[in-house]
């Protein structure tokens, strides 16, 4: 049952050490988000996938690890959670101050990350009100408006200004 203890808590510190490694992405996201470098923010979503597909294979090693552990326990088909074998490591002070370290230090780095994703978000959705906000503005100067031109049945005719929207003439 060691040895299942001490893998399950260097899983957890390597899920820790990818959360670390996902969090110093951040400072470059902003910076790539409020430059509107497209480019970079590419990059850096590329190296986050990787980084998350490497968290996605240690989720796996630890849901097996603790499997194991319930089949030594003798719950097997049962799943066991941290918190159940920390509770079980009771008489083994160390092993429990140890996985419990892990564990809160884990929740702590997937808290702080799921911060930043929250600013990030909202840094893109402004991004894109800005370029919606921008693309209106061209298409705006674009457009000339309609005269107030009636015909003899008292519709308007849909002409439109001269490009420039103002008239120079007097």
């Amino acid at each position: 049952m060691a040895g299942l203890v001490e893998e399950l808590t260097m899983i957890m510190d390597q899920e820790t050490a990818l959360y670390d490694r996902i969090l110093g992405l951040n400072e470059n996201k902003r910076e790539a988000i409020t430059a509107r470098d497209s480019a970079g923010l590419e990059q850096i979503t590329a190296q986050e996938e990787g980084y998350m597909f490497s968290l996605q294979e240690l989720e796996k090693n630890r849901m097996r690890a603790l499997s194991d552990m319930a089949t030594v326990l003798g719950r097997d088909g049962e799943m066991i959670s941290v918190n159940d074998v920390i509770e079980i490591l009771s008489d083994n002070k160390e092993e429990q101050e140890a996985l419990s370290k892990s564990r809160q230090n884990l929740i702590e780095k997937a808290k702080e990350l799921r911060f930043w994703n929250d600013q990030n978000q909202e840094l893109l959705k402004v991004a894109l009100e800005m370029v919606d906000f921008d693309l209106t503005l061209l298409k705006g100067m674009r457009q000339a408006p309609e005269t107030g031109n009636y015909n003899n049945k008292a519709y308007n005719t849909g002409d439109l200004l001269g490009s420039s929207g103002f008239d120079a003439k007097q």
